[in-house]
């Protein structure tokens, strides 16, 4: 019999054998100052992409001016208790009703937290003889919704149609012998690649197979469709989304989640989800809060329409210097550069420390080896100079990595953790 921690000081992990050189600095960084498209990192500003600030809310002063008001009414303690005993308010149910508005949906239910809320809803909406349905390249939370099934699961290749209705031909099969359903769950935009999930063509096989649709929407929530209603309103098939997810962490800029369906179906999820009948209710100074961000996308669309502005001219820039972005549809700017993990520290450290320029850097195992991903998130925070000063240290970071200067000066690290 061994210690259960033997593992542990065995293996670290894919990204904790790194911790030693990346900890403090490639990950866990601490930005500092006002949110907004400069803050400090350790004592230098930095133009910052790696902020799911879309719309500009995190430091508005509408916003600032009533998230005081509300903690100055309520504290962060009010209400206390889970909403089924004592933690539900006039203003959670104002929240709810004017979310299904905006979302086309008959109701609506709030969530602490995005990760919790999605990973509890897929285990209440599934039993033992259902079979799940979802795309290989999923956020983790929906990983991990889906690892509490009990029953068959199937993954398709990523928004590739062909695989999508074989794995629902089989999905059928077992359904006939078990008689359970199907959830199908995709992504609204993938928050990695920036590409919308395939929503349009996978309606359309609901005329074939019996499935119901559960989109996770956080990065199109406020940032797709005509009035900001998300992926579903871009690709016209809003109503044909059985089970609507968005988190407040993206275009809202604060803390929470929502679901949204027809009645019956919240009203189900609402006595069903344990992650909410267990926790502690969503805070009040966070409602209000996210009344007031709401009503800020639903009245001024010049605050899109900005984002939208950078978002072209950041993504217009990198494809006309040759950059590749892949086929991202979202504001999800990912660029696409190879080499080994310490080239990326390498890189990213000349970036941050020479081009004062601050991006999420994503390497194996979250993407493959050899491949380094730039991740960057254009707000309607962000102006021209941002952009124009983040393509000339791009083009100067991808000169030294293909012209080996990033491989000496990483030769260190490599040999330091046995690459």
């Amino acid at each position: 019999m061994s210690d259960l921690f033997d593992k542990i000081y065995k293996d670290k992990g894919p990204l904790g054998k790194w911790a030693e050189q990346a900890e403090g600095y490639f990950v866990f960084p601490k930005l500092e100052g006002p949110v907004s498209n400069r803050m400090k990192f350790r004592g230098k500003e930095v133009i910052t992409w790696s902020i799911n600030d879309y719309l500009g809310l995190a430091n508005h002063p509408e916003v600032r001016k009533v998230d005081a008001e509300a903690g100055a009414e309520y504290g962060s303690a009010y209400p206390m208790g889970a909403r089924m005993m004592s933690g539900h308010t006039d203003m959670h149910e104002k929240l709810q009703e004017e979310l299904a508005a905006f979302v086309g949906k008959e109701s609506a239910y709030l969530l602490n937290f995005g990760y919790q809320g999605m990973v509890s809803t897929i285990d209440a909406l599934v039993s033992k003889s259902d079979v799940i349905v979802y795309d290989v390249d999923a956020h983790a939370c929906i990983i991990d919704g889906v690892r509490l099934h009990l029953g068959q699961r199937f993954t398709y290749m990523h928004n590739d149609m062909d695989s999508i209705e074989k794995n629902l031909q089989r999905a059928t099969k077992i359904c006939e012998q078990t008689g359970g359903g199907i959830l199908f769950i995709t992504e609204g935009v993938f928050g990695m690649r920036g590409e919308q999930g395939r929503l349009k063509e996978i309606v359309a096989l609901k005329q074939k197979y019996n499935f119901r649709l559960f989109v996770d929407d956080a990065h199109g929530f406020g940032t797709l469709g005509a009035t900001g209603a998300g992926t579903g309103e871009e690709q016209g098939v809003q109503s044909d989304i059985d089970v609507y997810f968005a988190t407040f962490a993206k275009a809202m800029a604060s803390t929470g989640a929502f679901i949204a369906a027809d009645k019956e179906i919240i009203d189900y999820l609402k006595y069903n989800l344990r992650s909410q009948m267990f926790a502690k209710s969503l805070q009040m100074q966070l409602v209000v809060g996210a009344l007031k961000r709401l009503d800020m996308l639903r009245t001024m669309p010049e605050l899109k329409e900005k984002l939208w502005e950078n978002v072209n001219a950041l993504q217009t820039g990198l494809k006309d210097s040759g950059f590749d972005i892949g086929t991202t549809q979202s504001c999800v700017t990912p660029v696409y550069l190879k080499g080994s993990i310490p080239e990326a520290m390498a890189l990213v450290k000349d970036l941050r420390e020479n081009h004062g320029v601050f991006c999420s850097i994503v390497v194996y195992p979250v993407i493959p080896k050899g491949l380094i991903l730039l991740r960057m998130i254009p707000t309607a925070t962000h102006v021209l100079e941002d952009i124009t000063l983040t393509l000339t240290a791009f083009s100067a970071i991808r000169e030294r990595l293909e012209n080996g200067t990033y491989k000496r000066l990483s030769a260190a690290v490599s040999a330091s953790v046995g690459e």
